[in-house]
């Protein structure tokens, strides 16, 4: 039999570099000939990058919360039976940039959209599949926002205010009191290369 793929997420707020450690972390894996995929969320698949376009776009307040979380479980629910499922399935290992985790931060926490619906909609659309592993970076929301100023162009959450942000923040930190040990925080307030380090030596530790 296949051994099943490892699921490994990254999770946390804006500007916090998930998408460069988790690129880091594929390029090690890789480098290890490991198979792995890269992937995103909201996004990942055709059908998906197309919802992930209209969530991100426009105006910051566009969308009712409930309508929002309900079109991030419709782009995650095509990656999870198009991409993820199927990867794991065959043993290769799955590094996505943003889960479920990020729904109950922004949508729950950030909008008021309530967890008990969110953790429903969860639990229909996913089927039971939990990452083993979810590392949080933590930064705070004032270098959060520093960095946002920094680039040209930012999306429809990275324009909210700081008291959003704070929320979201709030939650996230939360997580590795109420969920279960494959919550590992770190601290994104630090060089990207340090910042790689501690996640390479956590894999290292823990999964070879």
């Amino acid at each position: 039999m296949i051994k099943r793929g490892i699921f490994i997420t990254f999770e946390g707020g804006e500007g916090s570099g998930k998408s460069t450690q988790a690129k880091i972390l594929y390029d090690y894996l890789i480098q290890r000939q490991i198979s792995t995929i890269l992937t995103r969320e909201p996004g990942g698949t055709e059908q998906s990058e197309e919802i992930r376009n209209i969530l991100l776009s426009g105006n910051k307040n566009k969308w009712d919360g409930v309508s929002e979380t309900l079109l991030h479980y419709a782009s995650r629910r095509e990656h999870l039976k198009k991409k993820i499922i199927p990867a794991l399935e065959k043993g290769i290992w799955v590094v996505c940039d943003r889960y479920c985790l990020s729904t109950e931060a922004y949508q729950g926490a950030g909008y008021g959209v309530s967890i008990n619906f969110i953790k429903y909609l969860e639990k229909e659309v996913c089927e039971d599949l939990n990452p083993d592993l979810t590392f949080i970076l933590d930064l705070k929301e004032k270098e959060s926002l520093k960095r946002l100023e920094r680039r040209n162009e930012n999306n429809r959450y990275e324009d909210l205010d700081i008291g959003f942000h704070k929320k979201v923040s709030k939650y996230f930190k939360s997580a590795k009191k109420t969920k279960k040990n494959n919550f590992i925080i770190i601290n994104a307030d630090n060089t990207i290369d340090n910042v790689s380090k501690k996640i390479i030596l956590y894999i290292k530790q823990n999964f070879f």
